[in-house]
């Protein structure tokens, strides 16, 4: 089940609204009539997709979505369509955006596609995080080749399979190995 924080500061609107995605199937697990609030109960509940609605007051709802998109993805719902809003909200990183007034079925397919969206930029954040730490490595093992080959005059495959033989040896990664190779003073002593 989806959970989902609401925010939005008129409360009938925002009584509908929690009646509208729990009759849709969601878990309704914060309310906040404000964008501090919202902020606030982002962080304690960490819930799958947080509901805002731009004009709040204390804080609107797109500067507390610049902060909550790094707990959730964030849905947008305002009376306004001013292309300033929309910019303003996308360059936030919201992942959707839905003019009132608006039914369960405008809300529904929003929901999917910003929950979805969230998680496809999650998993490429993930990959390209794992293709630096690889490339890094790449790097420090190429560094320590060169190290390696010089120091004990090693052709490029030999001075590559004693990186590879010292970190089964040892039972390190290649890539401690490589940083050991290169400075040899900043190894732990044991």
């Amino acid at each position: 089940m989806i959970r989902i924080l609401v925010a939005e500061d008129e409360t009938i609107i925002r009584m509908d609204l929690v009646e509208m995605l729990q009759g849709a199937g969601y878990e309704v697990v914060a309310q906040a009539s404000n964008g501090q609030e919202a902020l606030d109960l982002a962080t304690l509940h960490k819930p799958d997709l947080a509901i805002l609605d731009v004009k709040m007051p204390v804080m609107d709802g797109i500067s507390a979505a610049e902060k909550i998109i790094n707990i959730a993805p964030v849905l947008m719902l305002t009376a306004f369509s001013q292309k300033e809003l929309i910019d303003r909200a996308r360059d936030a990183g919201v992942m959707a955006y839905v003019v009132k007034p608006f039914t369960i079925g405008d809300l529904v397919p929003a929901i999917e596609i910003a929950i979805s969206r969230h998680l496809q930029m999650k998993s490429l954040a993930e990959e390209v995080a794992d293709l630096q730490d690889r490339l890094e490595t790449r790097k420090l093992i190429d560094r320590a080749k060169g190290v390696l080959m010089k120091a004990l005059n090693l052709s490029e495959p030999q001075a590559f399979s004693w990186i590879q033989r010292t970190a089964m040896d040892r039972r390190m990664s290649m890539k401690a190995v490589a940083e050991a190779v290169i400075n040899p003073d900043a190894v732990p002593e044991n």
